[in-house]
């Protein structure tokens, strides 16, 4: 970009990041105002669901079991129990962020399914509304403002991650992300966060050839700089768990080797189990 000013899209791309955080609820100071609180429950593998008293709101769920068979170990939390409105944002369309079945369950009544726009997940339930978003345009989802923000998939294909406020809180969810350049504007405009929930296994594939040998999803130590960019508290780790595929390898260790990193951080590790509760009093 010429150092003479910025461009009309560059322009409009910064007042639409301004006005998004004007008008996101989380944060410190509206978790002082009394606002009924929001709890957040860690799913299987990527999954977590954000819950007010009469709203409910899914990211990345996974339910069906033939996601990854037997190689994750992760027991599969129920999402067909959802608490008033229902919503829904995938990060990505791959079938273990992206799980039709979850969608049907969640969705089966009605509710909105969000996606980076762009993006088509399939199939989605007739009685469910889509929202293709784009990226750092906040979306009013009931009492939660959501909005996509960027994120780089280790195949390249389209991804987003989340900034989600509601109940006095604001988090971020990373999908399966590997390390990019954005955190530092994300950060800007959106931190501090209560909780930062990132992938942390810092797989390789083999399944497209020639295989990279390279990490293609966060590892430990780049989760806690990231989460440290983005001013987050505290960071949940997801999107680990899997073995014994010849085809997708996990670093080994990756909570040992993520609680050493961040030893020396600004940023809180906090192990969340599948069907546990995020505590905000630790």
């Amino acid at each position: 970009m010429s150092g003479r000013g910025l461009g009309r899209r560059e322009f409009l791309l910064g007042s639409a990041g301004l006005a998004a955080a004007a008008i996101l609820p989380g944060g410190p100071a509206s978790a002082a105002t009394g606002e009924p609180g929001l709890r957040i429950q860690r799913l299987a593998w990527a999954g977590i669901r954000l819950q007010l008293p009469a709203a409910t709101l899914f990211i990345d769920p996974l339910v069906n079991p033939q996601a990854w068979g037997s190689a994750l170990k992760d027991p599969l939390v129920a999402v067909d129990d959802a608490v008033g409105e229902r919503f829904m944002l995938v990060t990505h369309a791959h079938p273990d962020h992206f799980d039709a079945t979850a969608a049907a369950a969640i969705l089966d009544k009605g509710g909105v399914l969000a996606h980076a726009a762009g993006l088509a997940p399939s199939p989605v339930p007739e009685s469910a509304r889509t929202r293709p978003s784009p990226p750092w345009e906040p979306q009013l989802l009931g009492d939660f403002t959501a909005t996509p923000v960027p994120a780089s998939d280790g195949y390249g294909d389209p991804q987003v991650s989340w900034v989600v406020s509601a109940g006095g809180r604001r988090i971020f969810h990373g999908g399966d992300t590997l390390w990019h350049g954005h955190w530092w504007r994300i950060g800007r405009q959106f931190g501090p966060f209560d909780a930062a929930f990132l992938p942390v296994n810092g797989a390789r594939f083999g399944w497209r050839k020639p295989v990279s040998g390279q990490p293609g999803v966060l590892t430990p130590e780049q989760a806690v700089a990231a989460a440290t960019i983005l001013g987050a508290r505290r960071l949940v780790p997801i999107h680990y768990g899997i073995t014994g595929l010849a085809e997708y390898v996990e670093t080994e260790d990756p909570i040992g080797r993520l609680q050493r990193a961040a030893r020396d951080a600004p940023v809180s590790i906090q192990v969340v189990a599948p069907g546990g509760w995020v505590d905000w009093a630790a």
